[in-house]
């Protein structure tokens, strides 16, 4: 027996409102729902499901690195920082293997998670 693929990945969050504004509006992932009365929103990101939350007690609190796939690593980290995503330097590569380069570039949610942008060229 093996576990399956990743199907949902929580994050911690200290305000909701703020967090689905940035993951929905500024990151342009789309929201799937919110559930009423509790500080849950759930969002899709390709076949995995990003559960942000504001943790229930201290356990269950978690700090994460998200790398989101794009297509032009250049223009999106431009877009982000424009709408004033705090940014860790450019975009530059972090490896090559034959004809092959990986493009990273590291920027910050509003709760201090780092969101990475990564392109395959």
């Amino acid at each position: 027996m093996a576990v399956g693929p990743v199907a949902q990945i929580h994050i911690s969050v200290s305000d909701i409102s703020r967090a689905v504004a940035f993951y929905r509006d500024v990151l342009g992932i789309p929201l799937l729902f919110e559930v009423p009365g509790q500080q849950m929103a759930f969002f899709a990101s390709g076949d995995v499901r990003l559960y942000l939350g504001v943790p229930e007690s201290p356990e269950f609190a978690s700090k994460c690195v998200l790398y989101f796939r794009v297509d032009d690593i250049e223009a999106e980290h431009a877009r982000l920082v424009q709408a004033g995503v705090p940014a860790h330097g450019a975009p530059h590569v972090v490896h090559r293997d034959g004809g092959m380069e990986l493009w990273m570039s590291f920027l910050t949610d509003p709760d201090g998670h780092t969101v990475a942008l990564m392109q395959e060229r």
